[in-house]
């Protein structure tokens, strides 16, 4: 549901169905994420990085973003369609910027060693910023900004597929971009500023769990062919496929896509490989940029500006349907600590992919918690 809003009303469009749900230590599905991968064949330094990044996922309630992934990880090492060792390549190196071919590494790997140079950078330059071109997918986009919030910056985070397209341009019904997600995060006084979200009304991680489950979505965030609203997942697989709305919808999706378009300059285009090569297999072109608020109108500005532009969001009268007003990532860092405490909840789906894909690996299970 979105921030502020009551239990009772609201639909968050890419959670899953919690029938049939248990729940888990985290550090025992690290574990057993870790030991999955490094069997599939990851050297451990890169296991380790994307099964945390996979668990982290699940904690901030991104469940599409995380341990429902691993089987399909698992799958592509072995396929090759991850490549398992080496280093990404760095194709240009200029002050504050760096441009890395990723060379379809772990995602989660190449994302968390490209936020530290980002953050060194930032140290330096007051910005830092890595373009990287074929990454392999990179999970859960709200994982990766603690650490330029314990250093006190901002980071922007975004990435597209360029060899995926699932949402038309405003007015057309072909499909030309993807999800384009976006994060963002900055330290505020009480809890950090989280901002993990698709520049289009669903992931298309969000329509293949609906399709996976054979459910029709609540609201028309769907087109097909004709340009027809549809809460029908299929849709997107049709022959010829329809598409994602863009955020604004049929009304005012143009703000939605030209969001999105930035996302496409600022990934692909920046790193200098994207949709006029198309992807190879699982991809993405990836854009981090982290801020140093003391190379700006300095720390403890900043931090008095944020403070007053919080207490006024809390403060805003809430409107019929919420009971209070919160800002971006408070409920997700609220799970995230339940979730730490009580277990995170894994759908019977992900509890089914993970049980396979340890009977596959010969690693046991852990137990549910009671």
């Amino acid at each position: 549901m979105p921030d502020g809003q009551r239990a009772t009303g609201g639909h968050r469009m890419s959670q899953p169905s919690a029938h049939g749900a248990a729940r888990y230590r985290a550090d025992e599905l690290a574990a057993l994420a870790r030991a999955l991968l490094e069997r599939a064949g990851l050297p451990q330094d890169k296991a380790g990085d994307v099964a945390e990044v996979l668990v982290a996922g699940d904690l901030l309630g991104k469940s599409t973003h995380g341990l429902a992934l691993l089987p399909l990880y698992l799958r592509e090492i072995e396929s090759g369609g991850m490549t398992a060792a080496g280093e990404p390549e760095i194709l240009n190196d200029i002050g504050a910027c760096q441009t890395w071919d990723g060379r379809k590494l772990p995602g989660p790997w190449l994302a968390r060693r490209a936020t530290a140079e980002a953050i060194a950078r930032a140290r330096h330059f007051g910005l830092g910023a890595v373009a990287i071109q074929r990454s392999h997918h990179t999970a859960c986009l709200g994982a990766y900004l603690q650490p330029a919030i314990d250093a006190g910056c901002l980071m922007l985070l975004t990435l597209t597929d360029p060899g995926h397209s699932s949402v038309a341009p405003f007015g057309g019904v072909t499909p030309v971009l993807t999800s384009n997600p976006i994060a963002f995060g900055a330290p505020a006084p009480d809890a950090p500023i989280l901002i993990d979200m698709s520049t289009a009304l669903m992931t298309n991680g969000g329509v293949a769990a609906y399709r996976q489950r054979g459910e029709s979505l609540p609201h028309p965030f769907l087109m097909d062919a004709e340009g027809r609203p549809s809460t029908d997942p299929n849709v997107i697989a049709a022959d010829p496929p329809g598409s994602i709305l863009p955020l604004g919808g049929l009304e005012a999706g143009h703000k939605g896509f030209s969001i999105g378009l930035i996302v496409e300059l600022l990934t692909g285009c920046l790193a200098g490989r994207g949709r006029a090569e198309g992807g190879d297999g699982w991809s993405a072109a990836v854009f981090i940029l982290v801020m140093d608020p003391a190379a700006f109108g300095g720390t403890e500005n900043f931090n008095r500006q944020v403070k007053i532009l919080a207490e006024r969001c809390h403060a805003a009268q809430p409107r019929p349907g919420f009971d209070h007003v919160d800002l971006p990532g408070a409920h997700a860092l609220a799970r995230r600590e339940r979730q730490m405490r009580d277990g995170v909840q894994l759908s019977a789906g992900i509890v089914a992919g993970l049980t396979a894909s340890a009977a596959r690996f010969d690693q046991p299970m852990p137990a549910a918690i009671a």
